[in-house]
């Protein structure tokens, strides 16, 4: 397998110096430690906002406290429309006061702005430093000194990865297709099914169900035919027909009492699973997604994924969590690259994992998947993320409410479905 070229452009070591005069704080503005914040934007590309820390107004160096922001992805086909230019801008704006927007108008106050050219010509092949210290923002004072300093590097580096899409929504048993530009080769194939019996059958023989609620035993359950969604499972296949990796719904998703929907008190779960053996009914656990509806303003699928360690099912170590809006959809994604993310403390993951796109409710989904080349060896690794990008994708429809029915192909004896 080829990967595909990305690369990462990089803001980090993210810091302000204002002069004393400089009182940037008022109403409604964030403490003295964190009162400023920076738009990035580049191009096309969503903007990025990152708070500021104070600098003492003497400061020469490196500051001793620094913020990064999220950065950007640049995928084969924003390459291909950068690659025509000699030099891309990325402006970044220094605000005051609060973040977001009233009535269509930024909250804070424009303290100043920079820009630094980046030169993509050889950001596929090597790493890259493009602005590595101070830059004077906006204007100068009356006494001409500088209004503000902002520290900043901005680097780019190589972040190749593999390209893979399904052929169909996951649960119609899909191809799966490597991509690479305009070629669609197919690398896996998948086997959906959603019986009782997959519950035990998925997992090894000495799998331990008592601990931290795994897995939910069958007492209570007779009464209610029609209200929880259990015994989902797809299974990845290689070429050769071998299975190479599965998702099976481990813990049943159910609505929360007097409700419709999955609560995030009592949320269903997934685990993703490589085999153990030569046969296909051994399998050992390497992930344990789970999944529930957030009640909000804005409809939302929460989720929280963690890694399996050699320890057992009682110590996974959590490396993504979030919330993706149910109606737009959104992605699925594993990256500890900022310095600052709380995971990356927890997780011994570092840099791009894998991303996954997820549909909205109801819209016909055939996810892209992208992993960084790093963490796959062999082919079996990529099957891992293509069955942890279908588990996400099917908890879409297994947190759907209650009241509304399944299409046929998630039908068990127990459940009605649409037509």
């Amino acid at each position: 397998m080829d990967p595909c070229p990305f690369v990462r452009l990089i803001v980090e070591s993210l810091a302000l110096k204002l002069p004393s005069a400089t009182r940037p704080a008022g109403s409604g503005v964030h403490p003295s430690a964190t009162p400023c914040y920076a738009k990035l934007k580049i191009n096309n590309f969503p903007s990025q906002t990152a708070l500021l820390p104070l600098c003492s107004a003497a400061a020469s160096g490196p500051p001793e406290s620094s913020t990064s922001a999220p950065g950007f992805h640049l995928d084969p086909e924003a390459l291909r429309g950068l690659s025509c230019r000699p030099a891309v801008t990325l402006k970044i704006s220094v605000f005051t006061g609060r973040m977001g927007r009233t009535c269509g108008v930024t909250c804070g106050k424009l303290l100043g702005s920079v820009k630094v050219c980046v030169n993509l010509g050889h950001a596929q092949t090597r790493a890259c430093v493009y602005q590595n210290g101070w830059m004077k923002l906006g204007g100068r004072g009356g006494g001409g000194e500088p209004v503000a300093s902002l520290h900043m590097m901005v680097r780019s580096e190589p972040d190749p990865r593999f390209v893979f899409q399904f052929g169909g929504e996951p649960e119609c048993s899909p191809v799966v297709f490597q991509i690479q530009g305009n070629i669609r080769q197919p690398v896996f194939s998948c086997k959906f099914s959603a019986e009782r019996s997959n519950r035990s059958r998925s997992l090894p023989s000495d799998f331990n169900i008592n601990n931290r609620g795994w897995m939910r035993t069958l007492s209570g359950e007779k009464g209610r035919a029609g209200r929880e969604r259990k015994g989902w499972m797809i299974i990845v296949y290689d070429l050769s027909g071998s299975a190479v990796a599965a998702a099976s719904m481990i813990t049943p998703f159910v609505p929360s009492p007097g409700s419709d929907r999955v609560s995030r008190s009592n949320p269903g779960a997934w685990l993703i699973l490589r085999p153990n053996g030569v046969s296909i009914s051994s399998w050992k656990p390497w992930g344990r997604l789970e999944a529930w509806r957030e009640r909000g303003p804005v409809d939302g699928l929460g989720y929280k994924f963690e890694l399996i360690t050699n320890n057992g099912l009682t110590s996974g170590v959590p490396i993504a969590e979030g919330t993706m809006n149910i109606k737009k959809g959104g992605r699925f994604c594993i990256d500890n690259s900022r310095k600052d993310s709380a995971l990356s403390f927890l997780s011994p993951v570092r840099g791009f994992v894998m991303g996954s796109s997820v549909e909205g409710e109801g819209k016909v989904s055939k996810p892209v998947v992208q992993v960084g080349v790093q963490h796959v060896t062999c082919t079996a690794d990529a099957a891992l993320f293509v069955a942890l990008s279908a588990a996400i994708d099917l908890s879409m429809d297994a947190c759907r409410l209650f009241s509304h029915k399944l299409r046929k192909e998630f039908s068990n004896d127990e459940q009605e479905f649409l037509p």
